[in-house]
């Protein structure tokens, strides 16, 4: 029986896709850990007590792909607001960071955050600091040993090593990014992320891909035919069948133009699902048509994705493809980091990066999160205004509506 005084109880019905569990559960923790999980805690001492009494408890989830260098790259946001408010613990940037600026981002992000903030390293020396300028465009930043040596050291902070493979970032170079990319992630023995877009053909990324590399924005739907997952008819293209055969990881990476309805639709109905669920959050979606983490699951909850898919996309499957296993699952000694969350029945409109809606009668709404013992509650997080992130990322003159998904709906927002 437990006798030690706990710190936090947190009874609700529980959801661990990981480990089976689904039922009304007492979950203990003291000193930032998981200590016990039990019908009722009801008679052990407890500092504090948070009864989501008809909310699900679930692993806190894991956002494998972000932009939170705030204040260093143009897409970069403060992480705690919009990651804790949205049942985020753990937020893995993906490559804002090159190898000379990531010592800056362990001091700045990861020692900073509440949410467990980690990275992919990007191949390119320069990272992601100008969102309108190809970091790949000029192949001299790109030098895998000095970025695979940099992610070994770091091991504790990076989960990998990143590469954007479209036109607009690599220029005349093609798929030689993504091999500099595979060398450094070799010589790291981590895996490595690539961003597909428009410009590079798919086949020609995926027959670079080891088994547990990751393809990022799967649902893309921008550029020519074989570009994308599916062709124009909709049938999934046998290089995409190919590589998850091999191993290769699928992620969302819905972004602020990397999620088409369509695509998403094609997929799924061919029984295509995503192994991981991310949002690609950062400063020019966080107020449309992303908007958070929990808006993105409910898309997929909308395309009819089981809730308990849907959570292990969002918890288990990304800590397994970023090499955290001891995190995405309610265990004893595990991290204590969960998501207090409800499906609550209302109208949602849900935009695609294409500017096409689809519209539902509920959604996934975020109560609370608990990261290490501590917990976060939703309507007490201040996210940075629409106008703040403005002028701190937008670029000025004629060409700053460019990166602003709002400049391109319709006059009456339908």
């Amino acid at each position: 029986m437990q006798t030690e005084i706990l710190d936090l109880v947190v009874r609700g019905h529980a959801l661990d896709p990981a480990t089976g569990l689904s039922g009304p559960r007492d979950i203990g923790i003291r000193n930032g850990l998981i200590d016990a999980i039990e019908p009722t805690l009801d008679g052990v001492p407890r500092r504090e007590f948070l009864d989501a009494t008809g909310s699900y408890v679930s692993p806190g989830f894991i956002d494998i792909h972000a932009h939170i260098y705030a204040g260093v790259t143009s897409w970069g946001l403060h992480p705690d607001p919009p990651c804790l408010s949205a049942g985020v613990t753990t937020v893995v940037d993906a490559g804002s960071a090159g190898w000379p600026m990531l010592q800056g981002f362990r001091w700045y992000v990861h020692d900073r955050s509440r949410v467990r903030a980690l990275c992919f390293l990007h191949i390119s020396g320069i990272g992601l600091v100008n969102a309108w300028v190809g970091e790949c465009e000029d192949i001299r930043h790109l030098h895998p040993q000095t970025v695979g040596e940099n992610a070994a050291e770091n091991r504790d902070l990076v989960v990998g090593i990143k590469v954007r493979q479209g036109r607009g970032q690599v220029g005349v170079h093609g798929v030689e990014p993504l091999r500099r990319a595979r060398e450094a992630a070799e010589i790291a023995g981590l895996p490595l992320m690539c961003h597909i877009a428009e410009g590079v053909a798919l086949r020609e990324v995926l027959e670079l891909l080891r088994p547990g590399d990751i393809v990022t924005h799967c649902f893309q739907g921008k550029g020519a035919e074989g570009e994308n997952l599916v062709d124009a008819g909709g049938r999934l293209l046998p290089e995409v069948l190919e590589a998850r055969t091999r191993g290769v990881v699928m992620d969302v990476g819905h972004g602020g133009g990397s999620f088409r309805w369509e695509v998403a639709e094609a997929a799924l109905e061919h029984g295509f699902l995503p192994d991981v669920i991310s949002s690609d959050l950062h400063a020019y979606n966080h107020h449309g048509p992303l908007f958070d983490f929990s808006a993105c699951l409910t898309k997929f909850l909308y395309l009819g994705l089981p809730l308990e898919q849907v959570i292990q996309c969002a918890t288990s499957a990304p800590a397994s493809a970023i090499g955290r296993t001891e995190l995405g699952t309610i265990k004893v000694g595990n991290p204590a980091d969960l998501a207090i969350f409800r499906m609550v029945e209302e109208p949602i409109v849900l935009w695609d990066t294409h500017y096409q809606r689809r519209e539902w009668d509920r959604r996934l709404h975020v109560d609370a999160s608990v990261r290490a013992g501590v917990v976060y509650r939703t309507g007490e997080l201040v996210r940075e205004s629409e106008e703040e992130i403005t002028r701190r990322c937008r670029l000025r003159g004629p060409a700053a509506l460019a990166g602003s998904w709002k400049a391109g709906l319709p006059r009456n927002g339908t």
